[in-house]
């Protein structure tokens, strides 16, 4: 079966195009390479011994997303990457967020659903929680006003793949709301390749610890919590590759209840930022500089996910731990400082 993957180059995509190949299916990547690197092409073959097809395209393109559905008219589903995710930047370039994330879902979810059985797998985020009135986070949480740009593009996201399903019953389609994906493909032939500067915890991690930032600023100290930091709910990366395969399968096989449905992924535990820079610590062997300082405006308190029905419904469940996350991250970033 061959299978479409947007955004396929990317830390996530690139992650979930490998356990895809792991499990047979003929992969399709659509990458415009904005935020990528050709080079993960090479990755994705050192591990599958399988090179996936590529097509650079920017799906923004009206034509050329129809042009690739008339040369590909076989495919059996869609798993939607491809979009812009720096919470930051989105406030700044809200226009920019909005183009990217909205009017390529737009554009093939309109050529998807002239195909026969279109099977759609959207990538959502725990951001459309907010800041939760109940932890762990269940997928029956209220979904809150967004803290950004980003964040609404999921949600509007959500909103239109949801609006599109009550019309076209052929779709099937569901969403995925990660809560925060880290580490790397123990390999390390593939992993998160940030540019400029991280907006996530982990790479600024790996990168103060070998050197290319001198120290880690861990963003509030007086937060409600245990230790007086911020808690997400850190989900391997491979973990999370694996849960799009389970629901790709889901619905090809024709097991979903409804025509759209949603589901958190993540392990169900909460782990301070605190917590997460003592993990790496114990995995490296390095004692990692930080420096607590103020609040980062958008950050909410603690965030983790009610795991219970991607667990019983979805058939999936994770099985690696922050410790693996971090060594794996820690293994991929001493790899691309020495090649």
């Amino acid at each position: 079966m061959k299978i479409l993957v947007t955004g396929g180059l990317g830390f996530i995509g690139s992650h979930t195009v490998v356990e895809l190949q792991n499990e047979g299916f003929e992969v399709i990547i659509i990458d415009n390479l904005s935020n990528s690197s050709i080079e993960v092409l090479d990755g994705i073959s050192a591990i599958t011994g399988v090179r996936p097809h590529f097509e650079k395209i920017d799906l923004k393109i009206k034509d050329d997303v129809i042009d690739f559905f008339q040369k590909y008219n076989d495919i059996a589903g869609v798993i939607h990457f491809a979009a812009s995710k720096a919470v930051g930047e989105s406030v700044q370039e809200p226009l920019m967020y909005y183009e990217n994330n909205i009017t390529t879902l737009v554009y093939l979810l309109q050529e998807l659903t002239k195909l026969a059985q279109p099977n759609f797998i959207f990538s959502s985020s725990c951001t459309v929680y907010g800041q939760a009135d109940e932890l762990p986070i269940t997928e029956n949480a209220p979904v809150k006003p967004a803290e950004s740009p980003y964040g609404n593009t999921k949600q509007i996201g959500e909103e239109i793949i949801g609006d599109t399903c009550k019309v076209n019953q052929n779709l099937k389609s569901i969403a995925l709301r990660y809560f925060n994906p880290i580490g790397a493909h123990p390999s390390a032939e593939i992993g998160e390749l940030p540019i400029g500067v991280p907006q996530n915890l982990v790479p600024y991690i790996t990168q103060t610890a070998i050197g290319m930032r001198e120290q880690l600023s861990v963003f509030g100290g007086d937060y409600p919590t245990p230790d007086g930091t911020c808690i997400r709910d850190y989900i391997h990366v491979v973990d999370l590759a694996k849960a799009h395969v389970v629901a790709l399968q889901r619905l090809i096989e024709g097991k979903n209840r409804a025509n759209y449905e949603v589901f958190n992924l993540g392990t169900g535990k909460g782990s301070s930022v605190l917590e997460a820079i003592q993990s790496f610590d114990r995995v490296s062997g390095k004692t990692l500089k930080y420096q607590i300082v103020g609040r980062r405006e958008g950050d909410i308190t603690a965030a983790y996910a009610d795991t219970t029905k991607a667990n019983d419904v979805l058939g999936w469940k994770t099985e690696l731990t922050l410790d693996d996350a971090m060594a794996s991250a820690w293994k991929w970033e001493q790899k691309i400082r020495n090649k």
